[in-house]
């Protein structure tokens, strides 16, 4: 890609999450030139020159002016003061895309200025392998030239969906967002079972984890509905069966529907206090 006709992304953090998707850029092709950062920490930022990046700094200043897109990747309780440090290097030219969890844009609208473009995203710690889910809100007034933007970002890191509503977010949030931590519980439920039953704890994790990926992969990968794949391992009257048939007996459903309940009710809350 052609750093003349390019735009410019210009991160806000230099964490994990903003390595990744500044990684997967320059995979699909994205010119390091056209990417800027500035973080706190100089061994972030070292990370980044490594990759080929030139317009990095400790100080934001200078490096947003030119930005089509700015990537608010810091964490929610400083984000208000990063954005109004950077405030005056922004206008119409710019959108913001930003990844801290729970606050609404009408606030990000505040600290960034009322002719910024504002886009909300929730993503996933899966992006660091590039495996990412994310989720991006977008009003209506927001350019398709900004969303595609905003979506070539979020797609380096793994796969993007839009949702119509901002409310929705929060339901993303206990879907995708907190996601992986139900999946590594249950990885480890499952490898301690294995461990009760005789197996070696090594041997059962590492059982455990194909498991996770082969299924997951192979649910990506079908045509058929997950409820197929499900009904294809059990056998009537066999183990999965059996197995299956003690999860419903502990009204296995109710207890994962809640807990996404209590998360997306969490996400909301937390959305309302920073709003």
């Amino acid at each position: 890609m052609s750093s003349e006709v390019a735009p410019v992304i210009a991160f806000l953090g230099a964490g994990n999450m903003a390595s990744a998707m500044i990684s997967g850029l320059i995979a699909k092709g994205f010119s390091p030139s056209c990417l800027h950062a500035s973080d706190p920490s100089e061994e972030a930022l070292s990370g980044l020159e490594a990759l080929g990046l030139t317009h990095v700094g400790t100080s934001p200043e200078g490096l947003f002016e030119r930005a089509n897109l700015v990537v608010a990747a810091v964490k929610p309780q400083i984000l208000p003061a990063a954005l109004t440090a950077i405030r005056d290097q922004l206008g119409p030219h710019s959108a913001l895309l930003s990844i801290a969890a729970g606050i609404p844009i009408s606030s990000l609208q505040t600290h960034a200025g009322e002719d910024v473009a504002i886009i909300r995203c929730m993503p996933n710690t899966p992006a660091m392998i590039g495996l990412g889910a994310s989720a991006l809100y977008a009003a209506d007034s927001v350019s398709g030239t900004h969303r595609d933007l905003a979506e070539q970002v979020t797609s380096a890191a793994g796969k993007t969906v839009w949702v119509a509503s901002e409310h929705l977010l929060d339901a993303v949030t206990a879907v995708s967002g907190s996601g992986p931590a139900y999946f590594f519980a249950l990885i480890e439920a499952i490898a301690q079972a294995g461990v009760a039953l005789g197996l070696e704890e090594d041997v059962s994790m590492a059982l455990t984890v194909q498991t996770a990926l082969g299924a997951a992969s192979l649910a990506a990968q079908s045509t058929e509905p997950v409820a197929v794949l499900r009904e294809k391992v059990t056998s009537p009257g066999g183990t999965t069966e059996k197995a299956l048939q003690s999860l419903q007996t502990s009204q296995f459903d109710a207890v994962v529907a809640e807990a996404v309940r209590q998360c997306a009710a969490r996400a909301k809350a937390l959305g309302e206090e920073f709003g």
